[in-house]
């Protein structure tokens, strides 16, 4: 029996996402480890900072965040009174989900005497234990400026504790957590890379092992290697992150080649499988039927906006952000 051809039609997601965007006064805020599909159809792109910042003066009713729980999380912290998206509600982030809050409950009482400080990716849950909240891309300053005797505990990310323990001379008590993307990346392989490719730079995101760190050309957060990498003189470059991060290298500077660092032999790449379950069908089906929609008590609200809001005041004072 013949089978009779059929078209499918798709659905013109770009036209019908910014169609009910605007239908529903909402806005897209994207990080830079999306697909670049949604890239280029956020409102705004950009790293944990600068997506704290555009939560925090968003005009709109409806906020849709292509990242991961815990982002969406603070979004709805900093704007409790409007109604938070994520395109798919399974994505989660292992370096979050490497503090559980009932664990990092006990921990955090053995040192009664020490100030919390838990980097931003981390659950709503552990925010409300937490003294002040900090992003790779302000981390540094952010500790340089509290008093040098004061005792600190640092979460979720020893790695990041670690590189900031080195760069501040701190002693930092640090959480055993990891993000599966950042600390896969072996520096053997990346030496590796280094001798094939002797033109080229190696950009590192903090949350990567110390050797890796070592052996970089560069050390910050996305938002600082994709400004490097734009201003820098070079024209090739080795990238130590996820990579998502690449399509924005590339049309920042079109001139020049970028190579992520592979997790493995397969394959080229070093995608988070967190950040990549957000689609553009997804997308347009969240704000189409307007969830899964992120909703949080008022009291974990309340605990885990001081953090947040400290650290925002903090970043202008010091004019980390303006």
């Amino acid at each position: 029996m013949m089978l009779k051809n059929t078209e499918v039609h798709k659905t013109d997601y770009v036209s019908e996402i910014n169609r009910l965007k605007k239908e529903k006064n909402a806005v897209l805020l994207a990080h830079y480890y999306q697909v670049s599909e949604i890239q280029e159809i956020a409102d705004y792109v950009g790293d944990s900072l600068g997506l704290a910042r555009k939560a925090e003066q968003a005009d709109a009713d409806i906020i849709i965040f292509a990242g991961v729980h815990f982002m969406a999380e603070t979004a709805k912290i900093i704007n409790p009174e409007k109604k938070v998206l994520l395109p798919d509600e399974t994505a989660g982030c292992s370096l979050a989900e490497s503090a559980p809050a009932d664990e990092f409950e006990k921990f955090v009482n053995k040192y009664p005497d020490h100030m919390v400080i838990s980097y931003v990716n981390c659950t709503a849950a552990v925010k409300t234990m937490t003294d002040l909240v900090v992003t790779s891309g302000n981390a540094v300053k952010l500790i340089e400026a509290l008093p040098e005797d004061q005792k600190i505990i640092f979460a979720p990310d020893k790695n990041l504790g670690a590189y900031i323990n080195n760069i501040t001379g701190r002693n930092m008590l640090l959480w055993e957590g990891t993000c599966e993307v950042h600390d896969i990346l072996n520096a053997e392989k990346i030496l590796k890379m280094q001798r094939e490719h002797s033109d080229a730079k190696l950009v590192a995101h903090p949350e990567c092992k110390g050797p890796v760190l070592q052996a970089a050309d560069f050390v910050g957060s996305t938002s600082e290697m994709l400004k490097f990498t734009k201003n820098d003189d070079g024209k090739k470059y080795i990238v130590a992150t996820e990579t998502g991060l690449l399509h924005q290298m590339q049309k920042d500077s079109p001139d020049k080649e970028f190579m992520v660092v592979p997790s493995d032999e397969t394959c080229a790449c070093n995608d988070c499988p967190h950040m990549k379950k957000n689609t553009m069908e997804k997308l347009y089906l969240c704000l189409k039927n307007e969830k899964p929609e992120i909703e949080l008590s008022d009291d974990v609200i309340e605990k885990a906006r001081k953090p947040i809001d400290k650290m925002l005041k903090m970043s202008k004072d010091l004019k980390i952000i303006k």
